[in-house]
């Protein structure tokens, strides 16, 4: 599946490539291609979240009134889910959708030469075989990144063999070669920039998911338990499973980025320059929607 689907990137990155002929710039054309086609599931995620947090109050209204019957409360639990139209696990689809694409992506920018040159694995072994001859280094991890740095050597000796042509990419963005692995490459400090920038836009990004939360639960208005007239009380609440379902997806707001953060440092610089674009895309839309959300509400 994730070589089906980075075949299908390969294709996008390669038009974006033959329109400005620089591979950075291509990686952010195409990550704003890709939050455009995902932009009505990042839309619906955040009316989610929005929906969850004012439903949770309802729950914990629920919970409070039948906490000595079970039965009970699962039944007006799952009914609340139905009357509101939501899932308790709403928040899985978009987290795998994200891991779907962290992966992907990954093959994508790992083999560039198989899914944007469309070059054959017979003929990438062949050029593999050619550099090892002559003495040079081909790494085992990222042969197909060194074959492009190797375009030069390899064009004098296969002069007439268009597959050649293919390797030609331009990975120099901003003085920066988007082939480098900062794991292999730590005595040089650019290849830090693009990870730091990504790590700095995660916590921004989390802490702006984390405060828009917060905010919608102070906007709330008590709940009155409407059999006995009483305010609930926070202390006596229980925990229950939007609570859980809430917790989670704080979870994977920061299981995805903490993992994303160590798969940078082992791979091409050229993928933490699309997480870098993407999360500064989501960060705009964010605060973009909640404006949007907020005038709506008034």
């Amino acid at each position: 599946m994730f070589e089906f689907i980075a075949s299908i990137f390969g294709y996008i990155l390669e038009f974006l490539y033959n329109l400005v002929n620089n591979y950075g710039l291509a990686i952010i054309l195409f990550t704003i291609v890709i939050k455009v086609i995902l932009l009505p599931m990042s839309i619906k995620q955040q009316k989610s979240m929005k929906k969850n947090a004012k439903l949770q109050e309802k729950m914990k209204a629920i919970q409070f009134k039948y906490k000595n019957d079970q039965e009970k409360l699962n039944k007006e639990v799952m009914e609340l889910y139905k009357t509101e139209k939501m899932g308790p696990f709403s928040g899985c689809i978009t987290a795998i959708v994200q891991l779907l694409l962290l992966i992907s992506i990954f093959y994508l920018v790992r083999n560039p030469i198989t899914y944007m040159a469309k070059i054959s694995n017979e003929d990438i072994n062949n050029f593999v075989e050619q550099v090892q001859e002559d003495g040079r280094e081909i790494s085992s991890n990222y042969p197909q990144i060194d074959l492009i740095k190797e375009y030069n050597w390899l064009k004098e000796r296969n002069s007439e063999d268009e597959n050649v042509d293919k390797l030609d990419i331009q990975m120099n963005f901003l003085g920066l070669d988007l082939g480098k692995i900062p794991q292999q490459n730590m005595s040089d400090y650019k290849v830090y920039i693009i990870p730091i920038l990504y790590i700095i836009s995660s916590f921004i990004s989390i802490r702006l998911t984390t405060s828009m939360q917060e905010k919608t639960k102070k906007d709330k208005k008590v709940i009155i338990d409407g059999e006995t007239g009483l305010e609930l009380d926070k202390k006596e609440e229980p925990a229950n499973e939007m609570d859980t379902m809430m917790q989670t997806n704080k979870m994977m707001s920061w299981m995805m980025p903490i993992m994303s953060i160590s798969i940078a440092f082992v791979a091409p610089l050229g993928l933490a320059l699309y997480w870098l674009v993407n999360n500064i895309l989501m960060i705009i839309e964010r605060l973009a929607f909640n404006k949007f959300l907020k005038t709506e509400e008034e």
